[in-house]
């Protein structure tokens, strides 16, 4: 909507974003320019960083490299310097997060990655490294971007808008410069599992019975791992997880764990990923390292009629006015990430609930084409990311035409940007005031980038 302020949040994004964490291991053959081209207090920023990930937001915007596009490399690092700087403060001012947070943070994006991907073996695939070793690699990256956030965080909380301001705004753009929305949906769903039966889960408890019986015997706990877990972010490691603290794994294998001393061995255990058979390998203070191995029950007999014909029941109930979907969706819905806030999709590349009809995945995309707002389908198949097979009703809440943006239609979406420029300005200021409160050296070879003029 305004150019400055959409230039400044994509190269935000796309320094802070995990994806290009990720492309960067995954680039071993790749030549790097080494050396340091910054300095912010105990933080560096390298110079194949930049050239990275000035090549990633090419990518991104389908542009080429040439003397045009040069200019936002000054604007890539510009953003670079900022992050450290935030960082830099955060340390001063004792701004931390949880590691449980980081934790959970970083298993959603792996997640997502491997949503995006086909799952978390061609995930490893692609990276040529185990989820453990993406994990490992990446937690600092994730860290530092929840510390700068949370740092921005607390620089803005105090910021607001009036209605005044957000007409100001909107005013303040060019008739030709206004943006063209394409149609939007708000689509909320209630998620069931197909469930594995009793004999499925049976016969995977009594193979990893038959397994420690075997580690009992004598046999190598990690050799056996290698060779029959099924959990691939650990298994290529002999099931080994790394040192974990507390509330960082699922509870059902966190007391077992815990019941454990090193080199003891736990009975079978189930969690909501399937069978564990766990070793302790180490303590350190309040942290625990252990291996494991899991066994999924099969589930290539999983049959999706019960959720369809559970579905349809719950279908029935909101059709009729017997509750509403929000309700439902808290009831009825597996899917924890939407149960709770009435079933509503969010959107992954926006982190709200309005989604561009041509970002709407497939399954979904033909399912709400005929609906009407308000309408509720039948029950639908699909295949969640991590492979699971499902069943769901979608609800259509909101569809828009497409139109130029207005201030009746479009109220919301011009405050949020009216909000986030001014949040901008803030942050601008406490760059100002800032800026001399830790040390920054810029290399020489980018002094026409005028790095330390944040606010210019």
């Amino acid at each position: 909507m305004h150019n400055t302020l959409d230039k400044t949040k994509t190269l935000a994004l796309l320094l802070l974003s995990l994806i290009t964490a990720f492309t960067a291991t995954a680039q071993p053959t790749q030549k790097k320019l080494d050396g340091i081209i910054a300095k912010v207090d105990n933080h560096v920023i390298l110079r194949s960083e930049l050239e990275f990930s000035y090549l990633q937001y090419l990518a991104q915007s389908k542009q080429q490299p040439s003397a045009q596009t040069e200019p936002l490399k000054c604007e890539i690092l510009k953003s670079m310097v900022q992050e450290k700087l935030l960082l830099a403060r955060a340390e001063i001012d004792s701004v931390v997060v949880e590691e449980t947070a980081v934790t959970g943070e970083l298993n959603r994006r792996i997640d997502y990655l491997a949503s995006q991907v086909g799952g978390t073996e061609r995930l490893e695939q692609y990276y040529n490294k185990s989820v453990k070793q993406l994990r490992d690699e990446l937690r600092r990256s994730v860290r530092n971007q929840m510390v700068s956030e949370k740092m921005q965080r607390e620089i803005t909380e105090k910021v607001t808008v009036t209605p005044k301001e957000v007409r100001r705004y909107f005013n303040q753009i060019p008739a030709d410069s206004l943006p063209y929305f394409s149609s939007e949906v708000q689509l909320s769903h209630i998620v069931k599992y197909a469930q594995v039966s009793r004999q499925q889960k049976q016969a995977a408890r009594q193979k990893l019975e038959a397994l420690r019986e075997r580690i009992v015997a004598g046999e190598d706990f990690a050799t056996l791992a290698r060779e029959f877990s099924e959990d691939p972010g650990s298994a290529a490691d002999g099931g080994e997880l790394g040192f974990m603290k507390k509330k960082e794994l699922v509870p059902e294998y966190e007391a077992a764990a815990l019941r454990l001393e090193p080199g003891q061995m736990s009975n079978v255990i189930e969690s909501m990923f399937g069978f564990h058979l766990i070793q302790m390998i180490e303590r350190k203070g309040q942290e625990f390292n252990t291996r494991h191995i899991l066994i999924k029950p099969a589930t290539e007999r999983v049959d999706v009629q019960d959720a369809i014909a559970a579905l349809d029941s719950v279908r029935t109930l909101i059709v009729n006015d017997s509750i509403s979907f929000a309700k439902a969706a808290k009831d009825f819905s597996d899917d924890k990430n939407t149960k709770d806030n009435g079933g509503t999709i969010i959107s992954r590349m926006t982190g709200n609930s309005y989604i561009p009809m041509d970002e709407v995945e497939p399954g979904i995309f033909f399912v709400i084409d005929t609906m009407k707002v308000g309408d509720v389908s039948k029950p639908v198949t699909f295949t969640t990311p991590d492979g699971r097979e499902a069943a769901r009703i979608i609800m259509l809440r909101y569809k828009s035409a497409p139109h130029l943006a207005n201030l009746r239609d479009d109220y919301q979406k011009i405050a949020a940007a009216a909000l986030a420029q001014k949040r901008d300005k803030a942050v601008d200021e406490w760059f100002r005031k800032n800026i001399d409160t830790v040390f920054i050296e810029i290399d020489p070879e980018y002094d026409q980038c005028k790095v330390l003029e944040l606010t210019q």
